[in-house]
């Protein structure tokens, strides 16, 4: 499965050692043509890529193929080896490469995994770029090198700590102001590229006591890695019995952030751009943008700060290119992904941590009852969503007169099909997306109480199984 972050699919049928190494051939020649070879020294004149992935037993296989076909290209390789989403992305502008590869396939299973692509600005290519990329793909247009200029690869493992150096500096964060609250923390890396930095992290921070749990980074999921609130009652459990404050989830490649407070209640993963946004936003005026599936609890806080919002289409790179369009301090996606432009642009769940530890420690000093986690969320605006898939039998070519019938039949709606359908209604909305990472149809609808929001997903996963044939 091709998307904007890169290409995807089950180990040993869909992305198969053929697959894994034309799609890096053809990234490697995609980068040949962009490098600008002019800036750089004889001695270093091979283009750099930089590389890194997460935890899952197919990873070093992958990596080790991935890192001989790029060297095999011309190409100069910095291997990360065990790193974060937002960890490569940052080691790329760094290392002033001219691309990056990250071996994860974030949220799938186990059996899954991935080539996520970024270009020398560490972002997930454009849709201009894939396109340039992928034509190179389907006509093996690749440049293989000669003896004489086969690359080469090193190994890097600094990028951890450079990575928490730079959210320590943030002007925004006080750990000196955390560490008077004396946290208790448990974290939950579901044994992905987060295990260890994670909670190296909290403890630079200031938190007190970091407890852990899923963090030995064996990449052998215990659970469905999504951080979702029926794949975490383990996790309440431990939070629960260790008496911690709350609870930091986060995915296999750590770009996402979910919280869970101390009575074992969900923050709410589409809460986490939400408390970051309001916070920051008191430090740094400007504009803010989350993707078309977010809630509309930001635009109340934008509103609140007196700033711009604006949604994207679902996708990081899209995300990331509104934001630089509208020159927004803060954005992200409702999926817990937070992007902060004055770090990386990238959705980066450290990054999330420090501003949520900062904001929920500054309310706490302000607070003088129930200083709780579930006590700072009644401060933001109430709604409720529910998220729904349904598994298609055979993909259809496109959706546009399904999802012209259902517009139709709901005149009431404000339509957007910019990216699927959305339909606005006055104090709810409905949006449907074929997904660009599975084969399933993503139904997200958001409304003022629970019992609505799965009501309005239950009514468009029908109205939608009417219309075409489902697993």
């Amino acid at each position: 499965m091709i998307s904007v972050s890169g290409i995807r699919g089950v180990v040993g049928e869909s992305l198969s050692p053929a697959v894994l190494t034309s799609f890096t051939q053809a990234f490697a020649a995609w980068v040949h043509t962009k490098s600008n070879v002019e800036e750089r020294t004889e001695k270093n004149a091979l283009p750099k890529i930089v590389i890194g992935r997460d935890t899952r037993p197919t990873g070093e296989a992958v990596s080790d193929l991935v890192a001989g076909t790029l060297a095999l290209s011309g190409c100069r390789v910095v291997d990360l080896g065990i790193a974060t989403t937002p960890t490569v992305e940052i080691a790329t502008t760094e290392e002033h490469a001219d691309g990056g590869i990250i071996i994860t396939a974030s949220h799938n299973p186990v059996e899954w995994n991935a080539l996520k692509l970024l270009n020398r600005n560490g972002e997930f290519l454009n849709e201009t770029e894939l396109q340039e990329l992928l034509n190179i793909f389907r006509t093996e247009q690749f440049t293989p090198a000669d003896w004489a200029h086969v690359g080469s690869s090193e190994k890097n493992s600094l990028y951890d700590t450079l990575h928490i150096d730079r959210i320590l500096a943030l002007s925004s964060i006080d750990i000196d102001s955390i560490a008077e609250q004396r946290f208790r923390v448990l974290v939950d890396a579901v044994e992905g590229a987060g295990s260890s930095v994670v909670p190296e992290l909290c403890r630079r921070l200031g938190v007190s006591q970091v407890e852990t749990i899923f963090c030995n980074g064996s990449g052998i999921f215990p659970r469905n890695p999504e951080p979702l609130p029926e794949n975490l009652t383990s996790t309440v459990e431990i939070l629960k019995d260790k008496a911690c404050d709350f609870a930091i989830v986060v995915d296999p490649d750590a770009d996402r952030l979910a919280l869970i407070c101390e009575d074992g209640s969900m923050f709410g993963e589409e809460y986490s751009l939400v408390v970051c946004a309001d916070f920051y936003l008191r430090h740094k005026k400007g504009a803010v943008v989350n993707n078309l599936s977010s809630s509309r609890a930001l635009r109340d806080i934008a509103e609140k700060h007196g700033q711009s919002f604006f949604s994207a289409n679902v996708g990081e790179a899209n995300v990331v290119d509104l934001m630089k369009e509208k020159n927004a301090v803060i954005g992200g996606e409702g999926n817990g992904g937070i992007i902060l432009p004055e770090l990386h642009y990238g959705r980066d769940a450290l990054a999330g941590i420090a501003l949520m530890l900062q904001a929920f420690t500054d309310w706490r000093e302000k607070s003088s009852q129930n200083r709780t986690l579930s006590g700072f969320r009644k401060c933001f605006p109430d709604y409720f969503m529910a998220k729904h898939k349904i598994r298609l039998a055979e993909r259809p070519e496109n959706f546009d007169s399904i999802f012209t019938e259902i517009s139709r039949a709901h005149p009431e709606a404000e339509v957007n099909r910019e990216d699927g359908l959305k339909l606005d209604f006055p104090e709810e909305w409905v949006h449907i997306r074929p997904s660009n990472t599975e084969p399933v149809l993503r139904i997200y609808t958001e409304a003022k109480n629970r019992k609505r929001a799965e009501m309005l997903a239950d009514t468009f996963s029908q109205e939608i199984s009417s219309r075409i044939e489902t697993l």
